[in-house]
């Protein structure tokens, strides 16, 4: 009977849902994977539908795609803020999914039921509102469900930014062919509501994880906890430390005081030589120890201080991948329109969409990460001693690199199309209607080949940098920075036209007008490939400056 009973208590016990790792993040990926197709599968066609049912200039067009592009990486910090400070990552996501879903649904009505222009760009900034709550928190969150207790851990969220990336590339790849094929031989409301439906299903998938995941607690603002060393520095900015080592306060961070009984051991940031000025801010000075409470705003911990150096040692590496964005900005907008110029027939009178070749962006990156994860990185681990084979600001900087040669090799192929239409007299269109010109869609494969393999290099290397980099409370608002270099990157590219156009018009014959074959891109694109040539020195520089995050463990005697 005995024995009867405890395997009766055994059946009768709930089974423990084992929470992060790979079985929770997979909901994560295919969720992002689908939200990926929807944006990839809208912004690569967008240019199109401007400048062909709206009728907007080439120029017009490229502004507003990349004005809608900036914005949508814009939203993210605040998005990023808001998860970190109130509401944590996930509820932040389901709320940002259905903004996005609401935003997807009216811009089909848009363009189907109601036809109406003003509806549609409402429509797309309401997607720009929920890729703002949802791009900082998804891969963030993902992210969480892996620990690193272990080596075995850290290296597996290592793989882990690989492996993300590589889905995210999938989702777009398919976007590109499959809703690149629908909208241009079918209808754009069969496109947009393939889209809708594929969110809605994805939204459902990530809900059936939910007892899966780890969820993190918001921590309140970091924006104070920065603003407090701030201040806490220029308050005693006379103040000199005569006791070195000694003279900082070591102690807990303010807002973490909750805790009931302190550990025997807790694990800190290492103290850096770098920004002296705000070791100002945990100076223990004689007013500080005349109260009995401590005044956050006036005195910091070691902690706070170099969270805040973490930050401002971001910023630079972040002006200087600007470039690169602008650079790969040009896929989803002049890169097309050229395409669109040449001959795109296959086999069976089968016609390739213009922004097919932004797939073949993808294709290349699904090679090439595989292959640095599993050969790349144990090849070069057994040359350097690095545990990733090279570290991760050689890696954005290899990236950088090979998106000069994006812009050299794009250069050359210009000039060979507009040789190919001048040899043809094809230089001006006829009745308004681009004319195929002699000349194969793939002449413009290389540029885009190189394209996908600096993708991932620098994309996940920035993912990898401001995710390791930035403080643990601020994890949601490093995948917000990230995803603010590509908003930033297309405003820059928009002022770099207007730039370009206002002094062409003044000086000669206009680059970049609506007429592609007449707009000088060759000249334009050998521009961006020399500004990049010298935003790589910059980096270079920037780098050789640079002071990864340390941590060590400290007795709580101690602080």
């Amino acid at each position: 009977m005995a024995v009867e009973e405890n395997k009766r208590d055994v059946k009768e016990q709930p089974t423990k849902t084992k929470k992060g790792g790979w079985h929770a993040a997979i909901f994560i990926i295919v969720m992002e994977a689908a939200e990926q197709f929807a944006n990839i599968g809208l912004g690569t066609n967008l240019i199109l539908y401007l400048t062909q049912a709206l009728n907007e200039p080439v120029t017009e067009a490229a502004k507003n795609r990349n004005t809608w592009v900036g914005v949508s990486s814009i939203f993210p910090l605040l998005g990023g803020f808001i998860a970190d400070s109130y509401l944590g990552r996930f509820k932040t996501i389901i709320i940002a999914s259905l903004i996005y879903l609401m935003g997807m649904i009216l811009l089909t009505a848009s363009v189907s039921i109601l036809k109406n222009t003003k509806l549609f760009f409402i429509a797309l900034y309401i997607l720009s509102l929920g890729d703002g709550g949802h791009k900082p928190c998804v891969q963030t969150f993902a992210a969480d469900q892996f620990s690193e207790d272990t080596m075995e851990e850290k290296d597996a969220k290592r793989s882990f930014f690989n492996w993300w990336y590589l889905s995210i590339v999938i989702g777009s790849v398919f976007a590109v062919f499959v809703i690149g094929y629908l909208m241009e031989n079918v209808s754009w409301t069969v496109g947009l509501v393939v889209l809708a439906s594929i969110l809605a299903v994805a939204l459902s998938i990530f809900l059936l994880g939910m007892k899966r995941y780890t969820k993190e607690r918001p921590t309140g603002s970091p924006i104070t906890s920065i603003a407090r060393v701030f201040v806490a520095a220029s308050r005693k900015w006379r103040v000199k430390n005569i006791r070195g080592r000694d003279g900082y306060w070591y102690g807990y961070d303010h807002d973490r005081s909750h805790h009931s009984q302190s550990p025997s051991f807790i694990q800190i940031l290492a103290h850096t030589n770098q920004y002296k000025f705000l070791d100002k801010a945990m100076i223990i000075d004689e007013q500080d120890t005349s109260k009995e409470n401590i005044n956050p705003w006036r005195l910091c911990s070691m902690n706070q201080v170099e969270e805040v150096k973490l930050v401002i040692r971001l910023i630079p590496i972040w002006l200087s991948c600007l470039m690169f964005t602008v650079v790969q900005s040009q896929l989803g907008t002049f890169f097309v329109k050229q395409s669109s110029t040449l001959d795109r027939s296959m086999v069976h009178n089968f016609i390739i969409p213009p922004t097919s070749l932004q797939g073949l962006v993808g294709v290349v990156i699904l090679f090439a990460v595989p292959i640095y994860d599993k050969v790349f990185v144990p090849f070069a681990r057994k040359i350097t001693g690095h545990h990733s084979g090279i570290t991760v600001l050689q890696r954005i900087g290899f990236g950088l690199f090979l998106s000069i040669f994006t812009m050299s090799i794009a250069a050359l192929v210009e000039t060979k199309r507009i040789s190919v239409a001048k040899n043809h007299n094809l230089l001006d269109n006829t009745h308004g209607k681009e004319i195929s010109i002699p000349m194969s869609i793939w002449w413009m494969l290389p540029q885009y080949a190189i394209c996908g393999v600096s993708d991932a290099f620098t994309i996940v290397g920035l993912q990898e940098l401001f995710y390791d980099q930035m403080p643990d409370t601020m994890k949601s608002l490093g995948a917000a920075a990230y995803l603010s270099i590509v908003g930033v990157g297309s405003f820059v590219s928009n002022g770099i036209i207007n730039l370009v156009v206002i002094i062409t018009s003044k000086t000669g014959e206009k680059w970049l007008g609506s007429n592609v074959n007449r707009a000088h891109l060759n000249y334009f694109y050998g521009l961006l490939a020399m500004l990049s040539a010298l935003n790589l020195c910059v980096y270079v520089w920037i780098t050789k400056g640079f002071v990864y995050k340390r941590r060590h463990v400290v007795e709580t005697s101690t602080v």
